[in-house]
């Protein structure tokens, strides 16, 4: 799996979409979840989602302002995330695993993204 991801810089408050998209095999077979780390901190679990989407996972600190979604026609899974903070900067990666239910371990996950900077300015 491949997984390309896109992000940015964005004002506190504002909002982003990260997407993730895979080739080379179908997405549809694998549980996705997004996971971050901050600078000088260590990866922390943000997102998950099953397989067919309907069941879905939130870390706390991302609770209510954060939404994942996932379409396998595309192979391409989103997280969109509103009301950012600046504590929500850090390098995103999104993560796929042969699981049929949801994870929030990241040793469940057997592939991973490159990760992408998200930036957001106060």
């Amino acid at each position: 799996v491949q997984l390309r991801r896109w992000g940015g810089l964005v004002q506190a408050g504002g909002s982003l979409r990260l997407s993730c998209a895979a080739s080379g095999r179908t997405l549809g077979n694998y549980a996705m979840g997004w996971f971050r780390q901050a600078p000088g901190k260590e990866r922390e679990f943000a997102a998950a989602v099953n397989t067919r989407g309907d069941r879905k996972s939130y870390a706390d600190s991302v609770m209510g302002r954060v939404a994942v979604s996932r379409d396998n026609a595309k192979d391409t899974v989103y997280l969109q995330m509103n009301s950012l903070k600046p504590e929500d900067t850090a390098v995103y990666y999104c993560a796929a695993a042969q699981f049929p239910g949801i994870t929030r371990i990241p040793t469940s996950y057997g592939y991973w993204g490159q990760g992408t900077l998200v930036t957001v300015s106060s």
